[in-house]
């Protein structure tokens, strides 16, 4: 399973973790924030904290959130060996 990592939008740091079958918890401001879900291949849903499902309406920083996830590479880490 993938790692957590931040992403930025404009001034806002986000910080994601992968909750997996393309599910992301979101934290905003050091707190959980949403659950995001990606719905096609161009859209992402919110998700209803209390009944887990998918709220079908169009909300921008959701978008952007999905479109920043999409876009984030891995850090390649250093696989360098101490001697």
């Amino acid at each position: 399973m993938q790692e957590p990592f931040d992403i930025e939008i404009g001034p806002t740091n986000y910080s994601v973790f992968p909750e997996g079958n393309d599910s992301y918890t979101i934290f905003k401001d050091g707190r959980e924030y949403i659950q995001i879900q990606k719905d096609t291949s161009s859209i992402w849903l919110k998700m209803d904290y209390k009944t887990e499902l998918p709220i079908f309406e169009e909300d921008e920083e959701v978008s952007a959130i999905g479109q920043a996830i999409e876009k984030y590479v891995p850090e390649e880490e250093d696989e360098e060996e101490e001697l």
